[in-house]
């Protein structure tokens, strides 16, 4: 059975896959409730509200350049913004395809660690997937990012800054025929985000809090992935949130799903899908099923029906992903063909369906490609 990492470990450094402990990076204000920062403030000497000008700077004015602060004396600009907004994400590479609707960002972390974000662009509004971790230690055989295994958690602050610094490009009007503010996160980047569970639910707080506190978006706008970490699926539940739970399940039954998703070995499929149940129940959102539609392994017709007995009649709906296959892998996508028997047999079941909008193969699109590609140049 694959080894899993803790879903909460009480430090907030990672074991790296060498085994030896990941340095996280220098506190950023967005690692701090609004109370922290006044505290972080009033211990460089000066006053609390200077927190909440800072807050209204990064999170309202998508703005990190002392300079640019004026309202703050010029006399502690400089030391106030060191020590409350160091850097975080240094840029490596950003590519763009679609028109430039869609944009992929690759950063450097202090440690050297690699993660990606995407910034997609539609008509109505502009979505942001980001990475929780650098790596990932789920070990799904097809996914980029899962081969190459867990370097370390990321900060609260190291996640948020993903967000606000794309949000800062949606806002230069960089993405054509999209709006300019950023309304919509999903944790769908590198890593498993509820095995990085306390500075995800952070992160989720400052993008949800309202301005100057946080960045002010709707908790209905943000989606939290998962593949099926069961105890920390019902810890979300308790939680009080209203953001959508994506499971990637990949497979309706065991003997595949173990193979796909090595987690399935601890939580089997009825236990997952429990935990997903209660946590409809209790927020009232419906479920997004993620079902990467992978050639001759899981598109099977007898496997679309399986998929729409255990989920009819329930609060979820099915998000197919057309595979994109990394260089050099042995998984590749469904025919579309074979795609489309798949939709109709779910539909035919009463489940709501649709086939993901493929964005970004021209650019690396699927997650730990690119990171991938920079490593072994």
């Amino acid at each position: 059975m694959t080894a899993l990492p803790i879903i909460d470990s009480p430090s907030p450094q990672a074991n790296t896959a060498s085994g030896r402990r990941a340095a996280m990076p220098p506190r950023h204000l967005a690692d701090l409730d609004p109370a922290g920062r006044r505290a972080a403030v009033a211990e460089l000497g000066e006053r609390e509200f200077r927190a909440g000008q800072l807050s209204a700077h990064y999170f309202g004015r998508l703005v990190r350049d002392p300079a640019a602060m004026t309202d703050l004396p010029a006399s502690s600009r400089d030391r106030l913004a060191a020590a409350m907004l160091p850097p975080l994400l240094t840029p490596v590479r950003e590519l763009a395809c679609d028109d430039g609707a869609t944009r992929k960002a690759l950063w450097r972390l202090h440690d050297g660690s690699l993660v990606e974000s995407v910034l997609m662009g539609y008509p109505d509004r502009v979505t942001v997937c980001i990475s929780s971790q650098a790596g990932c230690g789920m070990a799904c055989p097809f996914c980029a990012t899962g081969q190459a295994g867990l370097t370390r958690n990321l900060s609260t602050a190291e996640i948020v800054d993903q967000v606000v610094s794309l949000a800062a490009v949606a806002a230069s009007g960089a993405i054509p025929g999209s709006p300019p503010r950023l309304s919509h996160v999903v944790f769908m980047g590198m890593g498993e985000p509820l095995a990085n569970y306390p500075r995800v639910i952070s992160a989720v707080r400052r993008l949800t809090d309202p301005a100057p506190d946080g960045l002010g978006l709707s908790q209905r706008h943000i989606t939290v992935s998962t593949v099926g970490l069961v105890p920390a699926i019902r810890r979300l539940t308790a939680e009080e949130l209203s953001v959508t739970l994506a499971l990637s399940l990949h497979a309706p039954d065991d003997e595949l799903r173990d193979e796909l998703v090595p987690v399935n070995q601890r939580w089997k499929v009825a236990e997952v899908l429990d935990a997903a149940w209660a946590y409809a129940e209790q927020t009232g959102r419906r479920v997004s099923i993620e079902y990467a539609m992978i050639r001759d392994v899981n598109d099977q017709p007898w496997r679309a029906d399986l998929l729409g007995e255990l989920l009819s009649g329930r609060l979820a709906h099915v998000n197919l992903i057309p595979l994109n296959p990394t260089p050099g892998s042995r998984w590749d996508a469904s025919p579309k063909p074979v795609e489309r028997e798949f939709v109709r047999r779910l539909r035919a079941a009463g489940v709501p369906t649709t086939v993901r909008d493929t964005r970004g193969r021209e650019i690396d699109g699927a997650c730990g490609q690119l990171a991938a590609s920079q490593v072994a140049e």
